[in-house]
């Protein structure tokens, strides 16, 4: 693979690990310690804080900010504008830097475009957070959420496409792989 390639404009602040053929573009700001994978598509304008990390294959569009206490894993996507936070109740005046939340991404997952994530929470495995939605809690694997705040609408397929359910809504099928998937009684999607 070939190795990692930084804009000219972009300010990487040392010691970082950024993968191979992962792209960093024009005046993002990359602070220290933070962990990039590799094949990582760092869109215009993004904002990583020290210590995040960022698993392999991730695609940060246009004016992300990812702050301390956020971790990606592999293949997330977070569109253009979306929003993590770190501390539930910040103010100006108070320091609150010993508060923050942890919250994880995890893999496969997509967070649309100007979506808010509170931090704390967890969203699942190839999980899809609609455009403009404000997620206040987990998010369970497969599931698609929208509004705000934030309730389940329906399942997806790992490749983001929306379920069918079959009867008795305990099987699903993506219409456009033909992927099979089952819904246990504690209410997990799984692929079968």
């Amino acid at each position: 693979m070939p190795p990692a390639q930084i804009h000219p404009t972009a300010c990487v602040d040392e010691p970082v690990t950024i993968g191979d053929d992962t792209h960093i573009w024009h005046f993002c700001h990359v602070m220290s310690g933070a962990r990039i994978g590799r094949d990582c598509n760092i869109g215009q304008n993004v904002y990583i804080d020290r210590d995040v990390q960022i698993g392999d294959g991730c695609k940060l569009q246009n004016n992300v900010s990812v702050y301390k206490g956020v971790t990606l894993e592999d293949g997330v996507f977070c569109g253009p504008s979306m929003v993590f936070t770190n501390v539930v109740n910040p103010r100006a005046f108070i320091e609150r830097k010993t508060e923050f939340r942890e919250t994880r991404v995890k893999k496969g997952s997509t967070l649309g475009a100007n979506c808010t994530i509170v931090c704390g929470v967890n969203i699942g495995q190839y999980a899809l957070v609609g455009a403009g939605a404000v997620v206040t809690r987990d998010v369970p694997d497969f599931a698609m959420v929208v509004g705000v705040p934030a309730r389940q609408a329906g399942w997806v397929s790992e490749e983001g496409f929306p379920l069918k359910a079959g009867p008795g809504h305990e099987e699903f099928t993506c219409p456009e792989t033909g992927k099979h998937y089952h819904l246990s009684p504690g209410g997990f999607l799984t692929p079968k």
